[in-house]
């Protein structure tokens, strides 16, 4: 008798797609491009990478599923985001033609169709516009489709249930399950994620924010609904969880709530490419991109989540560390010292010249075949340097030389 196939807990991060979004911040796309080759590392499922419909999108994102062709940027799934209309989905397809994975969103609560839409559409008019688009997008080559139900935390438990079964029948792989508003708690999006899963059988997203500051307890109080009743879970994160309002579910508390909490811990099984150890260097370099400083108190990456100064904890934890520690800090690639220069710095910017930036490569054990290959690779790291305005990272310095085709289309952008 075959063994029973166990479902598992996977992460679908959306910085690159909803982190963007957050007020006042954003990011180059060269940043993004690094963003996802360190998800890719870490073993994240997929990355909402960008917006295939948004022309200042469309090199970046042809670019990365260039890297994913010719395996630098695999086996990652990189998924795009627009509206589930047809018009959208002939849009993408038009723009990035090797798109493979899609999440289509629209509004699926009374409040949204009614206010927003504003007779546009109705509850009917919402199905049938979805369907269409979710077909459309099947017959023009989309391998894995995600419905998503925008507001369905506040959207009615028929209609949505209604929408899911649409979505399914017309070819959605999954549902995500937005709560919008942060306006679910930890045990009603247990309850309905559970009838949702149930009745429509099939696989959900939890797309959570955290307006009411309960963001990963509901994430994993819903993926957990989701595996409770029989199918897989995709939870959707962001790295230091950055994201509209107060943000969304940040990517490795989530993990860690999964991995260390009472309830999870060896009970659900995640994705096991997850790769914890590197937490630190992907909340580093995104803190460092967005120029948002890590919370002290942030779990697992904060300054503080491995720091004891109270005399009892202190004495505790030197005793054992599991007196006052839940889990390791060598688990999230903590541990080592940070060299910080403090004499001459040679750096590749704007304005370098080819002695200063050999120099800076000589460090990095990159070598040139030639002067000219040299020299095409200085100019391309000068408009990266305006590209993101912040000096270049080591691994940003490395991906030039390394793909620089790529590079220099990531980095053009024609208005």
């Amino acid at each position: 008798m075959a063994k029973k196939k166990q479902n598992k807990i996977y992460f679908i991060d959306v910085t690159n797609r909803d982190g963007v979004q957050t007020a006042r911040l954003g990011l180059a796309k060269l940043q993004k491009t690094m963003l996802n080759l360190m998800l890719n590392e870490m073993g994240i499922f997929q990355s909402e990478f960008g917006f295939p419909v948004t022309r200042h999108e469309t090199n970046y994102l042809n670019a990365n599923l260039d890297l994913a062709a010719k395996g630098a940027l695999a086996p990652i799934r990189l998924s795009g985001w627009i509206r589930a209309t047809a018009g959208d989905v002939e849009t993408a397809f038009a723009k990035v033609p090797k798109l493979k994975y899609l999440n289509m969103s629209i509004s699926t609560s009374d409040q949204m169709i009614v206010n927003k839409f504003k007779g546009k559409l109705d509850h009917k008019g919402v199905i049938k516009e979805m369907v269409s688009g979710v077909k459309l997008a099947k017959k023009l080559g989309a391998e894995a489709i995600g419905v998503n139900a925008e507001d369905a935390s506040r959207t009615r438990m028929e209609y949505l249930l209604e929408f899911a079964t649409a979505a399914k029948n017309a070819g959605a792989d999954r549902i995500r399950y937005c709560d919008t508003l942060g306006y679910d708690d930890p045990f009603s999006i247990y309850d309905r994620i559970k009838k949702l899963a149930q009745e429509v059988k099939i696989d959900i997203e939890l797309h959570c924010h955290n307006d009411l500051g309960m963001v990963v307890a509901t994430s994993v109080a819903g993926a957990k609904a989701a595996i409770d009743s029989g199918v897989n879970a995709f939870i959707n994160t962001t790295v230091n969880g950055m994201g509209e309002r107060a943000g969304n579910a940040d990517l490795v508390s989530v993990i860690l709530a999964i991995k260390y909490s009472s309830t999870f811990s060896d009970k659900y099984q995640i994705d096991d490419r997850i790769d914890l150890s590197k937490a630190w260097k992907i909340a580093k370099y995104m803190s460092y991109a967005f120029a948002v400083p890590i919370p002290i108190n942030q779990p697992g990456v904060g300054a503080n989540a491995f720091a004891h100064e109270s005399g009892i904890h202190a004495d505790g934890a030197l005793k054992d560390r599991r007196n006052y520690e839940l889990y390791d800090f060598e688990v999230l690639g903590r541990g080592e010292p940070e060299i910080i220069e403090t004499g001459r710095q040679i750096i590749a910017g704007e304005y370098s010249g080819i002695k200063g930036f050999r120099n800076v490569y000589g460090k990095l054990e990159v070598q040139f075949k030639d002067e000219k290959e040299a020299a095409k690779v200085l100019e391309l790291t000068r408009y990266a340097n305006v590209h993101t305005q912040k000096p270049l990272t080591n691994d940003e310095l490395v991906f030039i030389a390394r793909h620089p085709e790529q590079a220099k289309k990531i980095m053009t952008v024609t208005p």
